[in-house]
């Protein structure tokens, strides 16, 4: 699942980025410093999984991540070509959700495409030329499906009915995300892999002076408010400095800057929402010192057999049960064998779903 940071030019992009991975993405104050996207992993904040860990005694501990992709900013008439244009659409066609940067302060040292810091105009020019991209997309499958209207197929009626429908919409103004669908009528709008279609977050640059927002803040939120979107508010250029300093002085800041946490650790964990992920954990408590514990990120829903093929393909071939138990449940235990005397392990079959928290020891025979 990867998350894409998409926003005008000098809008912080590149240095969120730096922030959330901790990768050093090239950071210039000029338009189109970033040019082919940065990939990077940001590591999902548990303090489950510290618990779980110190329960445990691990060899190794490996934490959930989503994948970060860092786009090239876009311009005014991006959808016609302008900037990077078409390679800047298809960055985004490729992620699965859009953290959408904005602007939200004033500094003359740092250039901005249009003068002075407006959130919403700048907003509005990235959904613009979403739309635009998107409605040239839709025109031309009602345009083929019209076409397909004369093998006298009824299917195709009801399928052009939806494509107007999307089409209406946008001619709106409205993102594609925004429409109530029947669950076959939302099957076909996937397959136009519309850019408005994708759940969006929007994030506050708000400037180191005042990280937890202003009145540019309240802006982007009232805005976001409107479609139903969430925004954090991040000093992406406090974060950075924040990544390059040592754990014991960083926790000093923190403290004195009143701060139980870090901008981007609530951003990491808005944007696991935004996916509708949940974590699991595996780590064979069977074993005195277990090879490892790990965390998943799987969606919402997911079955017990495919998160058992997310740990090993063997495992979801020669499925057999999932012993499970919730971590909470776990912890207040004190040990594996006493949570099993207290019948508290519970077997699953491959149909269950899984559950944020779950702790799975999955048995597979080939």
């Amino acid at each position: 699942m990867k998350l894409g940071i998409v926003g005008l030019p000098n809008v912080g992009k590149s240095t969120l980025f730096y922030a959330l991975t901790n990768a050093g993405a090239d950071c210039a104050n000029y338009p189109f410093c970033t040019v082919e996207p940065n990939t990077g992993i940001a590591v999902l904040p548990d303090p489950r999984l510290d618990r779980l860990a110190a329960f445990a005694n691990p060899k190794k501990v490996t934490p959930a991540v989503i994948e970060v992709v860092d786009i090239a900013g876009l311009v005014k008439g991006a959808s016609q070509g302008e900037g990077l244009g078409n390679r800047f659409l298809a960055h985004i066609r490729e992620v699965d959700a859009v953290l959408h940067v904005v602007r939200c302060f004033a500094d003359d040292r740092v250039a901005h495409v249009h003068a002075r810091p407006d959130p919403v105009a700048d907003i509005d020019v990235v959904n613009l030329e979403l739309l635009l991209a998107d409605l040239e997309t839709v025109e031309k499958r009602i345009e083929k499906t019209s076409r397909l209207l004369k093998t006298g197929d009824r299917k195709y009626r009801s399928e052009l009915e939806v494509y107007e429908k999307v089409k209406a919409a946008l001619e709106q103004g409205l993102p594609a995300r925004t429409l109530t669908l029947r669950d076959d009528e939302g099957e076909l709008v996937r397959g136009l892999f519309l850019l408005t279609a994708k759940p969006v977050l929007y994030v506050a640059n708000t400037g180191e002076d005042n990280p937890a927002g202003g009145p540019l803040f309240a802006e982007v939120k009232a805005y976001a408010a409107k479609e139903g979107a969430e925004v954090i508010p991040v000093s992406a250029g406090l974060e950075a400095e924040l990544t390059g300093m040592d754990p014991e002085e960083r926790a000093y800041f923190l403290q004195e800057m009143g701060l139980a946490e870090r901008g981007v650790e609530k951003l990491i964990k808005a944007g696991y929402r935004l996916l509708d992920l949940l974590s699991f954990f595996t780590v064979d408590l069977t074993k005195q010192e277990p090879e490892e514990l790990r965390a998943w990120s799987v969606k919402k829903g997911t079955k017990a057999v495919e998160a058992a093929g997310k740990v090993h393909t063997d495992f979801a071939r020669g499925f057999i049960k999932a012993e499970v138990i919730g971590v909470e449940e776990l912890l207040a235990c004190d040990s594996y064998v006493a949570a099993r005397e207290k019948g508290l392990i519970r077997i699953e079959g491959r149909d269950y779903p899984i559950q944020d928290g779950d702790v799975a020891l999955f048995r597979y025979n080939l």
